[in-house]
């Protein structure tokens, strides 16, 4: 989500189904299907009866859409655009009801939505919304970030917002793309590099407190399995945050040293088909699509920023985004999406997750690569 030099070689050119603005537009068809509040296109199979329940829009469909918008921006599909914002402005209105009430990572993540929004159009009521969210996850602990019981107690909350971090730190690695994503969204749409340096202060302190020696993530703190979506969003967030920190911020060091410890652990780990276990490091775990995806993006973001060797990891992430395209169906559900997994100590629960073709994690994942590979 921003400009970068042209790369050649092993990421320059593709298939014509694999065209990453064919991939786009298809899963951009699939999700205009569906409403975004109750994401369950045809060819899901999830038990649930949908993601986010009539209720509210969850974050990964946040994700899905707001990469969505970007990828018909840099494909020159005005169509699709047009389509996938006459779907947002409800929200400002009589659909607001589905916006998610922030003070939860999972939840304030939806502002990155409505400042795709703002970047796009410019519209100054999208920004102001999207705002609202990414600097109310400043703000004071209180009441909004005490109601979540997934939240750290609020002594916790206050000794980290002194520290000048957001007191919805909860040493989830989840979080370090649901924090990252909304504060590069609102450098993007505003260009003030405070919300930049909140990200990567962020960044620095889950590396130190949740990295391996071996440059893998455990789940959370006390968790020690290497759940691939898990670490796919540690992924998503040091290549998006990388994309835009310049090298002079305090924390540079730290987040690129993270980033490409993790990025080698992952060359390592890659199958033998181009993708990654269920359990990274667990050769014995199922094929899982969604973390592929995302540890996709972060090979194709760090060789299209100079930030990873081209040779080593260009035909990695090559190899892999043609692995997940050959994993669509004729829906445009990608297949083999681990569902929704909360943190537990235990290899079976891990391994027992069940398998979802279409799940939004997976659409979104997808989605990133092809906005990666869109940007000239």
């Amino acid at each position: 989500m921003g400009s970068v030099p042209a790369v050649a070689g092993d990421l320059a050119s593709w298939p014509a189904h694999a065209e990453p603005a064919v991939v786009s537009r298809r899963l951009s068809e699939q999700f205009l299907t569906t409403p975004a509040e109750a994401y369950k296109p045809e060819g899901c199979d999830t038990k649930r009866h949908s993601y986010g329940g009539g209720r509210t829009i969850m974050y990964c469909v946040a994700s899905l859409w707001a990469h969505g918008l970007d990828c018909a921006r840099l494909a020159g599909q005005k169509d699709v655009e047009t389509r996938l914002l006459d779907r947002f402005w409800p929200l400002m209105g009589e659909q607001a009801k589905f916006i998610p009430a922030p003070g939860h990572v999972d939840n304030t993540i939806f502002g990155a939505l409505p400042l795709e929004v703002a970047y796009l159009t410019g519209d100054a009521k999208a920004k102001k919304l999207g705002l609202s969210f990414a600097d109310g996850q400043w703000s004071a602990p209180g009441p909004h970030t005490t109601k979540s019981p997934q939240n750290l107690p609020l002594a916790e909350q206050e000794r980290l917002f002194a520290d000048g971090y957001t007191p919805e730190t909860r040493f989830w690695i989840d979080d370090m793309y649901m924090i990252t994503f909304l504060q590069v969204q609102a450098y993007r749409a505003t260009g003030d590099e405070k919300y930049l340096n909140r990200a990567a202060k962020e960044l620095a302190l889950y590396i130190k407190k949740l990295q391996r020696a071996d440059g893998l993530f455990e789940h959370a703190d006390g968790v020690p399995y290497v759940w691939g979506r898990g670490d796919g969003w540690v992924a998503g967030g040091l290549a998006l945050v990388l994309s835009h920190l310049k090298s002079n911020n305090p924390d540079y060091a730290a987040v690129r040293a993270g980033y490409e410890k993790m990025m080698a652990a992952l060359l390592r780990t890659q199958r033998a088909d181009g993708l990654w276990g269920q359990l990274v490091d667990d050769p014995g775990s199922w094929t899982e699509t969604s973390g592929s995806a995302m540890f996709t993006f972060g090979f194709v973001v760090g060789v299209k920023r100079g930030l990873l060797d081209a040779a080593k990891y260009g035909p990695a992430a090559r190899k892999a985004y043609l692995a997940l395209v050959g994993k669509l169906d004729s829906h445009a559900n990608l297949a083999d999406v681990c569902e929704g997994t909360v943190k537990k100590n235990d290899r079976d629960h891990y391994l027992a997750r069940p398998r979802v073709n279409g799940a939004p994690y997976g659409q979104a994942a997808l989605m990133w690569i092809c906005n990666a590979l869109l940007e000239k």
